[in-house]
């Protein structure tokens, strides 16, 4: 009877130590951690781990619902999945545990798909807000991503590499000297060569 972590954030932003302190101070012995995307459980190599390892009586502890699937589908499959192996499934936010002997249980089950929608449907609203601001910004002309670099710069640069065997520079010289990327600087100069 062994309690097993899974922690997961989608992006570098977000915070793993705080999950793997929940986890930790819920009794957890053994921790699988990730960071990737919960939109789809193919790419989760940590949850099928978690979920190899897991033997019967064990429980897979979760932060919240969200953390394990983003989708109803997939929280579904991974939870049955669980179950069949006799392995209980437990998330502390929502003070909710799922096991092979509650698959029965009407409400219990209700109850865990009613979560799991407002899991999903969070997420849907989270992603159709992010679209509509990035829309919005474009229609106003504002560039999204990261910041290109200014025409004068851009310039400096190309002017330094074409004269790299008279000043000897390199192109890593001249990336620290102006700040473009080389990968820029090597996409100029297949422009250039292309036109010409």
């Amino acid at each position: 009877m062994l309690l097993i972590g899974y922690a997961r954030v989608s992006t570098t932003g977000q915070d793993l130590e705080t999950q793997k302190e929940i986890l930790e101070n819920e009794g957890c012995k053994k921790l699988f951690v990730e960071k990737v995307t919960g939109t789809s459980t193919k790419q989760r190599a940590q949850l099928y781990e978690a979920i190899e390892f897991a033997r019967e009586g064990d429980t897979l502890v979760v932060t919240k619902i969200d953390r394990l699937a983003r989708s109803i589908m997939d929280l579904n499959k991974i939870v049955h999945e669980l179950a069949e192996k006799g392995v209980n499934v437990r998330f502390v936010k929502e003070d909710m545990k799922f096991d092979g002997s509650n698959e029965g249980n009407s409400l219990q089950t209700l109850l865990f798909n009613i979560l799991g929608s407002f899991a999903q449907f969070e997420r849907d609203l989270i992603v159709e807000r992010t679209t509509e601001g990035r829309e919005r910004a474009k229609r106003q002309g504002k560039h999204m991503g990261r910041p290109g670099q200014d025409e004068k710069t851009l310039k400096r640069a190309m002017k330094l590499y074409n004269e790299r065997e008279t000043n000897g520079m390199s192109v890593k010289d001249i990336v620290k000297t102006t700040g473009v990327p080389r990968s820029t600087i090597y996409a100029k100069v297949k422009e250039a060569t292309s036109n010409s």
